[in-house]
């Protein structure tokens, strides 16, 4: 009993054809694979990076911001002077409420 594999019988015989076997070889040597071309395309267009809108605002909101101190130096005398004098008052529902407001922006 015979099996046929890949239809490929014993009476087939696999003949080589050196060739062929040539001329695909030539043609894989002068075709590159993705992976190779993709840095030669690369190389030959230049890296180019284009922002959208909404990252250019950004960008712009961000060099505005830095023209700012990080701390407002006048209200923090105002402050302190205020302390040191006892004339700082607290409001208390106003404090509570903006704990909880916190409170719900973390914790949902």
């Amino acid at each position: 009993m015979s099996v046929d594999f890949n239809g490929i019988g014993r009476g087939q015989v696999n003949i080589q054809n050196p060739a062929a076997d040539k001329a695909s070889n030539a043609e894989n040597k002068s075709q590159t694979t993705p992976a190779q071309a993709r840095p030669q395309a690369e190389q030959a267009r230049g890296e180019n990076v284009s922002l959208s809108n909404q990252a250019k605002n950004l960008k712009q909101l961000e060099e505005k911001l830095g023209d700012y101190p990080e701390v407002d130096d006048d209200r923090v005398a105002q402050i302190r002077s205020a302390l040191e004098n006892g004339t700082y008052k607290i409001d208390a529902e106003k404090l509570a409420q903006k704990m909880l407001e916190m409170d719900q922006s973390i914790f949902g």
